[in-house]
């Protein structure tokens, strides 16, 4: 054996029994993470158990994932994991008004349950408020768990420390960003691309509000970038696509990128070949 496998192979085994002890299975996470979304919305079980008997089951799973998280401190779980189950009925009543409001607005939209068997953007915005109740209650790390793990599945990006109010629509979803202090009010729209972002990076701003507030009834369109913690989009705006703002708007504004689009004739030019 080569000098220095000895020592590699005497710390990744020690890594392992540290980590082991200090985080959770990524698999069951990601696991339990998709049974509580089939819990509020069985959707994906054609003869799910009663729901009492499900509760019970998924109690008991997240307890087992929060017991390495708190260090088994004694009952720590056990009472972290009722806390976060007695919220679990105003959660579900938010997401019925998140399916509420993207059926009503996308004309796509057949059905409430089309939204919540396929939507990308509902089922973004339900690991969010799962993962933000946790992350609320103080648990640690599983909130993003759950929260990088759709990321993953959906290309929706949403910290679970962002504070997004009633009836949120994202439509499409892909590429959409929201920030950890992002503040995000009652029936406001996003499409596909938006960002929601820091003006500045730097460790020393974790405890700063980095990222933007949108207000009330906001819609803000495709691929538009909406930086810094003091950014405020005011009620009542329309933000349109492309734009990039880095300033507050003020409530009722209509924000619009006018870029100068031309358009040529082919006839009688040379043709446009491109290789992408």
């Amino acid at each position: 054996m080569k000098p220095g496998l000895e020592e590699f192979f005497y710390q990744l085994d020690t890594d392992r029994t540290r980590f082991a002890a200090l985080i959770p299975s990524k698999s069951e996470a990601e696991a339990l993470a998709d049974d509580l979304f089939n819990f509020l919305f069985p959707v994906q079980c054609h003869h799910p158990r009663p729901a009492k008997v499900q509760y019970a089951m998924l109690h008991d799973d997240l307890e087992q994932l929060l017991k390495p998280l708190l260090h088994r401190k004694n009952g720590a779980a056990g009472k972290l994991a009722a806390q976060f189950f007695n919220q679990l009925p105003r959660v579900r009543t938010a997401l019925l008004e998140d399916a509420e409001a993207i059926q009503q607005f996308d004309p796509a939209a057949t059905c409430l349950e089309e939204v919540i068997a396929t939507y990308p953007g509902f089922y973004a915005i339900s690991m969010y408020r799962i993962a933000h109740e946790l992350h609320h209650l103080g648990t640690p790390l599983l909130p993003r768990i759950f929260s990088e793990y759709i990321h993953s599945k959906t290309g929706i990006d949403i910290h679970p420390a962002a504070s997004i109010g009633r009836s949120f629509f994202i439509d499409h979803g892909t590429g959409v960003v929201i920030g950890a202090t992002a503040v995000i009010g009652n029936n406001v729209k996003l499409y596909q691309g938006v960002t929601l972002g820091a003006l500045q990076v730097d460790k020393s701003l974790a405890n700063v509000k980095r990222h933007p507030t949108i207000e009330d009834n906001c819609i803000v369109y495709a691929n538009s970038t909406i930086l810094g913690g003091k950014t405020v989009i005011g009620h009542d705006s329309v933000i349109g696509g492309n734009t990039w703002i880095t300033e507050s708007v003020p409530p009722n504004s209509i924000v619009l990128h006018q870029p100068q689009v031309k358009v040529r004739s082919k006839v009688a030019q040379e043709p446009w070949n491109f290789v992408i």
